[in-house]
């Protein structure tokens, strides 16, 4: 087994998950970053995406919102607006989002409308994702 490192991952709602873990991969602006253990000292943003954890050889996927990620010497601390394991996501609900969200981009809108309406879809996408795949790593 890989060294492993403090993981707590907070939402404005609950504290989504805490314990020791071989590896973090979060969604970052430039595409996927992956913290192990002994990793420098960074904050970076999150993006809408697939956030990933190893903990005890196994991968476990989840849902992951807006947020920022802080790695320090004692561990690794994430921020989102929103995460939630497979089986917390209502597929029928993210594939309606993902309609609406696509209906609204193809209307002539604002381009603030247009903003939220891409950061919807996306959102929709990477929680279908995460929803059809929860198997991937198990």
């Amino acid at each position: 087994m890989s060294a492993e490192y403090s993981l707590e991952i907070l939402t404005p709602e609950r504290q989504f998950f805490q314990g020791q873990v071989q590896a973090l991969t979060i969604p970052a602006p430039d595409g996927e970053l992956t913290v192990l253990a002994g990793h420098a000292p960074l904050i970076v943003p999150l993006v809408v995406g697939v956030l990933r954890i190893k903990q005890e050889d196994s991968w476990k996927e989840a849902f992951t919102s807006e947020g920022f990620m802080e790695v320090r010497a004692d561990g690794v601390l994430v921020f989102s607006q929103a995460c939630e394991w497979p089986q917390e996501i209502d597929a029928r609900r993210a594939q309606a989002a993902e309609r609406r969200a696509a209906e609204r981009l193809r209307q002539k809108r604002s381009i603030n409308e247009h903003k939220q309406s891409k950061i919807a879809m996306a959102r929709a996408m990477a929680r279908l994702r995460v929803s059809q795949t929860q198997s991937k790593y198990h």
